[in-house]
């Protein structure tokens, strides 16, 4: 029986949809991170009346035919970039950005790495680095006699030096943004690296045309709804009980009919 199948093919899209709710659910908090959403779509048909075929030699034709379908199937898991909540974290080298872009990270093998976790601290050297370490591109090095750090909403680094009254530009940070971002590829650890899909990054400096603004001393949380997800949640263990209790009415079908004498 078909059916055994399709509701087998049923289960298995609801198990992945159900792996992709819980980490949007384990990744609530997690700076920066943008929830996935589950798509499907139906597998291949089988026609055992053609539509549209030839239904007598007088030319009369078929007009809906007879197709039954075999299932359904994960076609992607799609990244939704929308606008996280900001908030105030009082550290002046936490970063936020309100709008499109993504910060660019130096990688050890030498990529490039996108994210949106403004998490960022100073090394040893005063160079702005993210809690692994990774250098902030372009390379921002604040002077060891600083005594005051401002990021203003356009990306100007500028700082206050011991001993001076005027603040001095140290840097300017841009942002990179891409025709798709849901085509980037995510490595973990918040960080996304560009692929064919997402196509090539335009960097520019906040505020730009199409780019976000900068906001010092705060973070972009996680764009997951918690109501959402929970009644997305339900509505997969739901299609999950169903999809099993079309296997289970097959089977006592099928029971049925050996039982026959």
């Amino acid at each position: 029986m078909r059916s055994l199948y399709i509701g087998a093919t049923g289960m298995l899209a609801q198990e992945q949809n159900v792996e992709v709710i819980s980490n949007n659910i384990a990744n609530m908090n997690t700076t920066g991170y943008k929830r996935r959403r589950t798509e499907f779509h139906d597998l291949l048909y089988q026609n055992l009346r053609r539509v549209g075929s030839a239904s007598s030699d007088s030319g009369t034709i078929v007009p809906t035919g007879v197709q039954l379908g075999l299932g359904v199937k994960l076609a992607a898991v799609y990244r939704i970039h929308g606008q996280g909540n900001l908030t105030a974290t009082d550290n002046v080298l936490d970063l936020a950005i309100q709008g499109k872009g993504f910060f660019q990270v130096l990688m050890p093998d030498g990529q490039t790495a996108y994210t949106r976790d403004g998490t960022f601290q100073m090394s040893s050297d005063g160079t702005l680095v993210t809690h692994d370490g990774y250098q902030l591109q372009p390379n921002i090095a604040v002077p060891s006699n600083a005594v005051d750090v401002t990021v203003n909403s356009s990306g100007e680094v500028l700082v206050k030096v011991a001993g001076q009254t005027a603040s001095q530009n140290v840097g300017q940070l841009t942002l990179a943004s891409f025709p798709n971002p849901a085509g980037l590829d995510a490595i973990g650890d918040n960080y996304l690296l560009q692929t064919t899909a997402s196509g090539s990054p335009v960097t520019a400096t906040p505020g730009a045309t199409g780019m976000g603004t900068l906001l010092q001393g705060f973070l972009e949380t996680s764009n997951v709804n918690a109501v959402e997800e929970v009644g997305n949640l339900i509505s997969a263990q739901r299609a999950y009980e169903m999809n099993s209790k079309v296997i289970s009415t097959s089977d006592e079908m099928m029971s049925t009919v050996n039982q026959l004498k």
